[in-house]
């Protein structure tokens, strides 16, 4: 008998709301896919961070057991996938279960077919080809969708590197990606030969290197989901990079706001139509769901230029999947989900991506990832709970109630705040003390961080308390992204 052919939304969030096999999502934390187990019936969250005390109803985090010290969340994810609570607890829901991640290699395939399931997501390999800054560039000059002037070269040395620059015509103000790495990492910024001696061992020998001409711009990130119906596009929303309240790496992401007006009309249009241009590009190339794609937008020219590319989930996910147009049609990465349950369905995008690009659609807030940002390391006491907090007149901020729903932020005197760094937990720079939710901007119109934002920045910090480490004690910096 032939399946049932899903017409319009309604259908599609009432086959969510019935849904029967188990869908997990496996990572650090929930944070990426925060919300989402109320669409979908018997979602569940595995983790290895518990943000929330045991109490939230959906997630799973199982005892601490013995392991190898992770070198990346696929790390994390493949200890999880092995731990007898969680294949006890896979095992015992039954069905035919499903598995989402943030990042997963080959093991983790391999993983979760010894579980018995599937993994919803294009293949490891294609997501790690795809993830490659150089690889980003091609595909978007497939698509027709701009990069900022750049050359693609290996770089030798810095008279090389100079070399290249002339004949490119990139000026000597340089931006140096190389072709994997996140958040401000792998980002140099090259004026002079004294800054590339301080980056020399990060460039030399780590193969093709992406050489910009460096702009003045702002950082922009929208996401969408490649469906067989045509690409879906999320909306513009601005990026918070480099602030040192927030982060100590320069050009590291640190947060993002989603309002209307973030950008004049003529960009958001522009963003939105290059980004179903790149969409439909990568469904040619064989891939399809959800992904992210960073704009710079020149603050001069206003012009477009493509940054990069991340093929998956993201930081910035939780905001496009509650903004109120998802509350009113359905979370984009529902219709990831839709497109790997190989249930048919027809609707119009064409007519969805213009219902979504209405600024009615849209309301405001912010997030704000907060991380240890001094060049210590202790042991931390006491953190901060999961929950709402509020700020008072004088701009202190307390803790009010418990919540795990961001919606249940009243007005821009309260926020939601995540715990990732519990008690026990080392704090050293960059570790990634927590996520800060709020309604309205964290920046202003010349985007800088607002006093409100570093009142609260300021009091969620000031809510954890650390020991010195013991001399004899000493800790790498783990260097990798959880969320």
């Amino acid at each position: 008998m032939p399946k049932k052919t899903l017409k319009n939304i309604s259908e599609i969030r009432r086959y969510f709301h019935t849904n029967q096999d188990p869908i997990y999502f496996v990572s650090a934390t929930n944070f990426n896919l925060l919300g989402l187990d109320e669409w979908t019936k018997n979602f569940k969250y595995i983790c290895y961070m518990d943000c929330f005390d045991g109490r939230h109803p959906n997630v799973l985090v199982p005892s601490e057991m013995p392991h190898d010290e992770f070198q990346s969340i696929e790390d994390i994810n493949n200890y999880l996938l092995q731990h007898k609570e969680v294949v006890d607890y896979v095992k015992a829901r039954g069905g035919k279960p499903k598995f989402v991640f943030l990042m997963f290699d080959e093991t983790t395939e391999k993983l979760v077919k010894e579980l018995g399931g599937e993994v919803w997501f294009p293949k490891a390999k294609m997501r790690q080809n795809m993830d490659n800054k150089i690889e980003t560039v091609r595909i978007g000059n497939k698509a027709g969708v701009p990069s900022v002037p750049n050359a693609l070269s290996v770089v030798e040395s810095y008279e090389q590197l100079r070399e290249v620059c002339k004949e490119n015509n990139l000026g000597d103000d340089l931006v140096l990606q190389s072709a994997f790495g996140d958040s401000g990492h792998t980002t140099f910024f090259i004026k002079s030969e004294a800054d590339f001696r301080k980056h020399e061992h990060e460039i030399v020998g780590e193969g093709e290197i992406k050489i910009m001409k460096r702009i003045d711009c702002r950082g922009s990130a929208i996401e969408g989901c490649c469906t067989s119906q045509g690409t879906i596009v999320g909306p513009l929303m601005t990026e918070l990079v480099g602030f040192k309240e927030l982060t100590p790496y320069r050009g590291g992401w640190c947060g993002n706001e989603i309002f209307a007006t973030a950008f004049p009309p003529k960009a958001r249009n522009q963003a939105r139509e290059l980004t179903f241009k790149f969409g439909e590009q990568l469904r040619k190339e064989g891939y399809r769901g959800y992904f992210e794609l960073d704009f710079l937008i020149d603050k001069k020219t206003g012009e477009i230029w493509l940054g990069e590319l991340n093929p998956r989930i993201t930081g910035a996910s939780s905001m496009t999947n509650h903004a109120a147009f998802a509350h009113a049609d359905a979370p984009l990465f529902l219709f990831h989900l839709l497109e790997f349950s190989k249930k048919p369905f027809q609707f119009d995008v064409d007519e969805l991506n213009a219902r979504w690009s209405d600024p009615d659609m849209i309301d405001s807030w912010s997030q704000m990832v907060i991380k240890h940002t001094d060049d210590n390391v202790d042991i931390i006491t006491h953190a901060p709970q999961t929950g709402i907090y509020k700020m008072l007149p004088d701009g202190q901020v307390v803790y009010d109630r418990f919540d795990y729903h961001r919606r249940a932020v009243e007005g821009e005197d309260e926020a939601f705040f995540l715990r990732i760094s519990k008690a026990g937990d080392y704090r050293y720079e960059g570790a990634d003390l927590g996520i800060l939710v709020t309604r309205g901007r964290s920046m202003t119109k010349n985007f800088q961080l607002t006093d409100k934002s570093r009142n609260w920045i300021d009091g969620i910090k000031n809510a954890f308390s650390a020991r010195p480490l013991p001399s004899a004690q000493a800790l790498q910096d783990p260097a990798f992204k959880i969320m």
